[in-house]
């Protein structure tokens, strides 16, 4: 007798990171929250709600609530701050906590900001003369 398989069910991860928190907000694909963690939540200390540590918390009961509603698969989107180099700290770590939690990943994507252009610098035609 095979075993019987449960139909995939799959939703999108959006991970903000900078360099002072880390959200974790979990949807489905028609965008209803179904689990929305942040370092704050998980830690009472300031300084630490970027840490990696504690970022892998935040994953960690966001994939516990995704699993509770029956989600099998994420698309995972990252943010960073606009005009950021890089994400925060936590964004790797939150990631390879969502797959060992038992979340098939299907792709990563990037959707940091990029300012393109933007309002005029102040200073005038001539620029600001010192």
């Amino acid at each position: 007798m095979a075993e019987k398989e449960k139909p995939e069910r799959i939703g999108i991860a959006y991970i903000y990171t900078t360099f002072n928190n880390t959200f974790v907000h979990i949807t489905d694909l028609a965008g209803n929250t179904i689990a929305r963690v942040t370092g704050g939540m998980m830690t009472k200390h300031d300084r630490l709600k970027a840490n990696p540590t504690v970022a892998m918390f935040v994953a960690k009961r966001a994939a516990e609530e995704a699993k509770e509603a029956g989600l099998t698969s994420l698309y995972v989107r990252i943010r960073a701050k606009t005009a950021s180099p890089a994400p925060g700290p936590g964004a790797h770590s939150a990631i390879r906590t969502l797959s060992r939690e038992g979340l098939k990943i299907l792709s990563i994507a990037d959707t940091t900001r990029i300012p393109r252009g933007g309002p005029k610098k102040k200073g005038g035609k001539r620029g600001r003369r010192v």
